[in-house]
Protein backbone atom coordinates (compact mmCIF):
# COMPACT_ATOMS: atom_id res chain seq x y z
CA UNK A 1 0.00 0.00 0.00
CA UNK A 2 1.26 3.43 -0.47
CA UNK A 3 1.84 5.64 2.30
CA UNK A 4 -0.46 8.51 2.64
CA UNK A 5 0.58 12.11 2.16
CA UNK A 6 0.69 14.47 5.02
CA UNK A 7 -2.88 16.33 4.50
CA UNK A 8 -4.54 12.93 5.27
CA UNK A 9 -2.19 11.83 8.16
CA UNK A 10 -2.85 14.97 9.51
CA UNK A 11 -6.85 14.80 9.33
CA UNK A 12 -6.67 10.87 10.87
CA UNK A 13 -4.80 11.84 13.42
CA UNK A 14 -7.17 14.87 14.28
CA UNK A 15 -10.00 12.98 13.61
CA UNK A 16 -9.23 10.24 16.07
CA UNK A 17 -7.88 12.90 18.57
CA UNK A 18 -11.41 14.42 18.59
CA UNK A 19 -13.03 10.56 18.73
CA UNK A 20 -10.79 9.65 22.18
CA UNK A 21 -11.55 12.46 23.86
CA UNK A 22 -15.00 12.80 22.92
CA UNK A 23 -15.22 8.98 24.33
CA UNK A 24 -13.27 10.08 27.37
CA UNK A 25 -14.98 12.89 28.24
CA UNK A 26 -18.88 11.70 26.87
CA UNK A 27 -18.66 8.25 28.86
CA UNK A 28 -17.86 10.31 31.85
CA UNK A 29 -20.69 12.64 31.64
CA UNK A 30 -22.98 9.07 30.79
CA UNK A 31 -21.39 7.11 34.12
CA UNK A 32 -21.69 10.16 36.29
CA UNK A 33 -25.34 10.74 35.23
CA UNK A 34 -25.75 7.09 36.06
CA UNK A 35 -24.63 6.48 38.95
CA UNK A 36 -23.12 8.25 42.27
CA UNK A 37 -20.76 5.19 42.70
CA UNK A 38 -17.67 7.19 41.60
CA UNK A 39 -16.01 3.58 41.24
CA UNK A 40 -18.46 2.15 38.87
CA UNK A 41 -18.69 5.98 37.17
CA UNK A 42 -14.58 5.29 36.54
CA UNK A 43 -15.35 1.76 35.34
CA UNK A 44 -17.55 3.06 32.25
CA UNK A 45 -15.02 5.27 31.41
CA UNK A 46 -12.25 3.08 31.85
CA UNK A 47 -13.86 0.30 29.31
CA UNK A 48 -15.13 3.03 26.50
CA UNK A 49 -11.92 4.71 26.54
CA UNK A 50 -9.80 1.42 26.12
CA UNK A 51 -12.64 0.10 23.29
CA UNK A 52 -12.58 3.35 21.03
CA UNK A 53 -8.51 2.98 21.91
CA UNK A 54 -8.87 -0.49 19.86
CA UNK A 55 -11.06 0.68 16.95
CA UNK A 56 -9.20 4.07 15.92
CA UNK A 57 -5.59 2.08 16.08
CA UNK A 58 -7.00 -0.15 13.82
CA UNK A 59 -8.75 1.89 11.28
CA UNK A 60 -6.63 4.93 11.58
CA UNK A 61 -3.34 3.43 11.96
CA UNK A 62 -2.67 2.46 8.26
CA UNK A 63 -3.12 5.90 7.43
CA UNK A 64 -1.50 7.81 10.10
CA UNK A 65 0.26 5.62 12.16
CA UNK A 66 -2.67 6.59 14.91
CA UNK A 67 -0.41 8.66 17.59
CA UNK A 68 -3.43 10.77 18.71
CA UNK A 69 -0.25 11.80 21.65
CA UNK A 70 1.69 14.47 21.15
CA UNK A 71 4.45 12.08 23.16
CA UNK A 72 4.14 8.96 21.32
CA UNK A 73 4.46 12.17 17.86
CA UNK A 74 7.97 13.16 19.80
CA UNK A 75 9.43 9.74 20.30
CA UNK A 76 8.69 8.43 16.65
CA UNK A 77 10.21 11.74 15.65
CA UNK A 78 13.84 11.31 17.60
CA UNK A 79 13.62 7.22 16.41
CA UNK A 80 13.15 8.80 13.03
CA UNK A 81 10.06 6.86 11.87
CA UNK A 82 8.19 10.07 11.90
CA UNK A 83 9.78 12.84 9.99
CA UNK A 84 10.99 15.54 12.02
CA UNK A 85 9.65 17.95 9.72
CA UNK A 86 5.79 16.58 10.02
CA UNK A 87 5.82 16.52 14.13
CA UNK A 88 4.95 19.96 14.36
CA UNK A 89 1.75 19.34 12.44
CA UNK A 90 1.26 16.06 14.26
CA UNK A 91 1.07 18.28 17.49
CA UNK A 92 -0.73 20.73 16.10
CA UNK A 93 -3.60 18.11 14.32
CA UNK A 94 -3.85 16.28 18.09
CA UNK A 95 -4.28 19.37 19.72
CA UNK A 96 -7.19 20.50 17.41
CA UNK A 97 -8.66 17.34 17.29
CA UNK A 98 -9.05 17.14 21.38
CA UNK A 99 -10.41 20.46 21.55
CA UNK A 100 -13.31 19.50 18.49
CA UNK A 101 -13.77 15.98 20.96
CA UNK A 102 -14.26 18.19 23.89
CA UNK A 103 -17.14 20.41 22.54
CA UNK A 104 -18.37 17.21 20.68
CA UNK A 105 -18.85 15.91 23.87
CA UNK A 106 -20.41 18.82 25.36
CA UNK A 107 -23.12 19.32 22.67
CA UNK A 108 -24.15 15.73 23.20
CA UNK A 109 -24.96 16.50 26.40
CA UNK A 110 -26.34 19.51 26.60
CA UNK A 111 -23.29 21.48 27.81
CA UNK A 112 -21.73 24.41 27.06
CA UNK A 113 -19.31 23.99 24.30
CA UNK A 114 -16.31 24.78 26.68
CA UNK A 115 -15.71 25.09 30.45
CA UNK A 116 -12.81 25.50 32.36
CA UNK A 117 -12.53 22.13 34.38
CA UNK A 118 -11.83 22.52 38.59
CA UNK A 119 -11.47 19.32 38.83
CA UNK A 120 -7.96 19.12 41.02
CA UNK A 121 -5.26 16.69 39.60
CA UNK A 122 -1.28 17.90 40.92
CA UNK A 123 1.14 17.22 43.79
CA UNK A 124 4.45 14.22 43.16
CA UNK A 125 1.95 11.49 43.53
CA UNK A 126 0.09 12.36 40.35
CA UNK A 127 2.95 13.60 38.27
CA UNK A 128 5.10 10.40 39.51
CA UNK A 129 2.04 8.48 38.26
CA UNK A 130 1.93 10.30 34.74
CA UNK A 131 5.48 9.52 34.25
CA UNK A 132 4.71 5.94 34.95
CA UNK A 133 1.33 5.68 32.54
CA UNK A 134 3.29 7.18 29.54
CA UNK A 135 6.79 5.33 29.77
CA UNK A 136 4.63 2.25 29.68
CA UNK A 137 2.35 3.29 27.17
CA UNK A 138 5.69 4.23 25.02
CA UNK A 139 6.92 0.58 26.35
CA UNK A 140 3.78 -1.30 25.17
CA UNK A 141 4.08 0.26 21.47
CA UNK A 142 7.56 0.29 20.57
CA UNK A 143 7.65 -3.38 21.89
CA UNK A 144 4.04 -4.72 20.73
CA UNK A 145 5.47 -2.89 16.82
CA UNK A 146 8.90 -4.98 17.38
CA UNK A 147 7.22 -8.58 18.00
CA UNK A 148 3.30 -8.25 17.12
CA UNK A 149 2.84 -5.63 15.09
CA UNK A 150 -1.08 -6.98 14.53
CA UNK A 151 -1.67 -6.84 17.78
CA UNK A 152 -0.98 -3.36 18.88
CA UNK A 153 -4.14 -1.63 18.97
CA UNK A 154 -5.49 -4.28 21.44
CA UNK A 155 -2.52 -3.89 23.81
CA UNK A 156 -2.52 -0.29 23.73
CA UNK A 157 -5.87 -0.35 24.37
CA UNK A 158 -5.78 -3.23 27.18
CA UNK A 159 -2.64 -1.02 28.65
CA UNK A 160 -5.07 2.08 29.49
CA UNK A 161 -7.89 -0.17 30.45
CA UNK A 162 -5.33 -1.61 33.00
CA UNK A 163 -3.36 2.29 33.23
CA UNK A 164 -7.14 3.84 34.29
CA UNK A 165 -6.74 2.03 37.72
CA UNK A 166 -3.55 1.19 38.75
CA UNK A 167 -2.23 4.86 38.49
CA UNK A 168 -3.36 7.51 41.11
CA UNK A 169 -3.23 10.07 37.88
CA UNK A 170 -6.23 7.53 36.27
CA UNK A 171 -3.40 7.89 33.12
CA UNK A 172 -3.95 10.71 30.58
CA UNK A 173 -0.58 9.95 29.41
CA UNK A 174 -1.04 11.94 26.44
CA UNK A 175 -0.39 15.71 26.40
CA UNK A 176 -2.89 17.02 23.60
CA UNK A 177 -5.95 14.56 25.81
CA UNK A 178 -4.92 16.62 28.61
CA UNK A 179 -4.83 19.81 27.47
CA UNK A 180 -8.57 19.03 25.75
CA UNK A 181 -9.55 17.62 29.10
CA UNK A 182 -8.83 21.06 30.74
CA UNK A 183 -11.84 22.55 28.69
CA UNK A 184 -14.53 20.32 30.45
CA UNK A 185 -15.77 20.66 33.88
CA UNK A 186 -16.97 17.29 34.59
CA UNK A 187 -16.16 13.80 35.64
CA UNK A 188 -12.78 13.75 33.35
CA UNK A 189 -11.75 17.42 33.80
CA UNK A 190 -8.20 18.65 34.65
CA UNK A 191 -7.47 22.05 35.68
CA UNK A 192 -5.16 24.29 33.52
CA UNK A 193 -3.05 24.98 36.18
CA UNK A 194 -2.57 21.75 36.47
CA UNK A 195 -1.62 20.63 32.52
CA UNK A 196 2.35 21.83 32.97
CA UNK A 197 3.05 19.48 35.76
CA UNK A 198 1.51 16.51 33.58
CA UNK A 199 2.91 17.60 30.43
CA UNK A 200 6.47 17.59 31.91
CA UNK A 201 6.06 13.94 33.43
CA UNK A 202 4.45 12.46 30.46
CA UNK A 203 7.17 13.61 28.38
CA UNK A 204 10.07 12.28 30.80
CA UNK A 205 8.37 9.30 30.71
CA UNK A 206 8.10 8.99 27.31
CA UNK A 207 11.63 9.63 26.33
CA UNK A 208 13.15 7.57 29.04
CA UNK A 209 10.94 4.53 28.04
CA UNK A 210 12.22 5.31 24.05
CA UNK A 211 16.19 5.63 25.52
CA UNK A 212 15.35 2.14 27.37
CA UNK A 213 13.46 0.22 25.08
CA UNK A 214 16.04 1.10 21.80
CA UNK A 215 18.69 -0.11 24.10
CA UNK A 216 16.33 -3.82 25.35
CA UNK A 217 14.84 -4.29 21.97
CA UNK A 218 18.00 -4.78 19.64
CA UNK A 219 19.53 -8.48 19.83
CA UNK A 220 23.01 -8.62 21.81
CA UNK A 221 26.45 -8.81 20.03
CA UNK A 222 28.02 -12.01 18.70
CA UNK A 223 30.31 -12.41 21.53
CA UNK A 224 27.76 -11.96 24.02
CA UNK A 225 25.27 -14.68 22.35
CA UNK A 226 28.56 -16.36 22.19
CA UNK A 227 29.34 -16.43 26.39
CA UNK A 228 25.42 -16.71 26.80
CA UNK A 229 24.85 -19.66 24.97
CA UNK A 230 27.97 -21.78 26.81
CA UNK A 231 26.51 -20.68 29.98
Amino acid sequence: MAPFDLPRRLVAEALGTAMLVATVVGSGIMATSLTEDVGLALLGNTLATGAILVVLITVLGPISGAHFNPAVSLIFAMSRTLAKRDLAGYVVAQIFGGIVGTVAAHLMFALPLLEMSSKIRTGGAQWFSEGVATFGLVAVILAGIKFEQKAVPWLVGLYITAAYWFTASTSFANPAVALARSLTDTFSGIRPVDLPGFWIAEIIGAVAALLLFTWLLQPGTSSTLSSEAKL
